[in-house]
């Protein structure tokens, strides 16, 4: 079994775990097509109580990753593990937030050398993610959740939220501090605004907070209910 085999069925095991003992969260399936790439497919098992935990995938026509995403305890990241694959490469991380200190710290291994360079996995300047509270991985539409959230941003329509994100470099790895606004429009739909890019969507949401759909980056395809 390959590397990221492993990981997608321990990640299984895990989330089957953690869903048994939560008496009152939701589970849900999602999954999104790429705008920007038709061949991208991201997809995600996600529970939901007064946080959220996940499970997801996302596969290219370069490589596949498999991620868990621990945000269970009031929409705050507490860990995030991702393994991404290639032809004759693999990498993995494993990025977690300290709730008293506030600190982050990320493991990594890398193995192998892809067809085009990517930039080193792991945490550039971790003092950058200070004050940072949500991790967002790359090209998923899945981790805007938690923010939305926490701030209530889908009822607030009067504020702008400006924060700082862990944000996680698809598929390198490399984390960076990501400054990013959020405002609410109304319950269906957000404002976001990248900080270090040119770049301001309107983010279509479901009664969960959940993007249905991301200007050119992702359309939801699918949206189940387990319980």
């Amino acid at each position: 079994m390959t590397a990221l085999g492993e990981t997608t069925r321990y990640y299984d095991q895990s989330l089957l775990v953690f869903e048994a003992g939560v008496g009152n969260a939701r589970s849900r399936q999602v999954s999104w097509v790429g705008v920007d790439d038709p061949a991208r497919r991201d997809s995600a098992d996600i529970l939901l109580d007064d946080g959220l935990r996940a499970f997801g995938r996302q596969v290219t026509e370069d490589y596949a990753a498999a991620w868990t995403v621990d945000a269970s305890a009031g929409w705050v990241t507490r860990t995030v593990d991702i393994a991404v694959q290639g032809t004759g490469w693999r990498r993995t991380l494993t990025l977690s937030r300290d709730p008293d200190t506030g600190w982050w710290a990320g493991e990594t291994h890398a193995s192998g050398q892809p067809t085009t360079p990517l930039a080193e996995p792991g945490i550039v300047d971790a003092e950058a993610l200070s004050g940072a509270l949500d991790c967002d991985l790359g090209l998923c539409p899945l981790t805007n959740t938690m923010p939305i959230r926490r701030l209530d941003v889908q009822t607030d329509t009067a504020d702008e939220h400006p924060l700082t994100m862990a944000w996680i470099d698809m598929p390198s790895l490399e984390v960076i501090a990501g400054p990013q606004i959020y405002a609410g429009i109304d319950a269906e739909h957000v404002r976001y605004t990248s900080g270090t890019r040119d770049f301001t969507a309107e983010l279509t949401l479901d009664e969960d907070g959940v993007v249905i759909d991301y200007p050119q980056l992702a359309e939801r395809t699918t949206a189940d209910y387990s319980r």
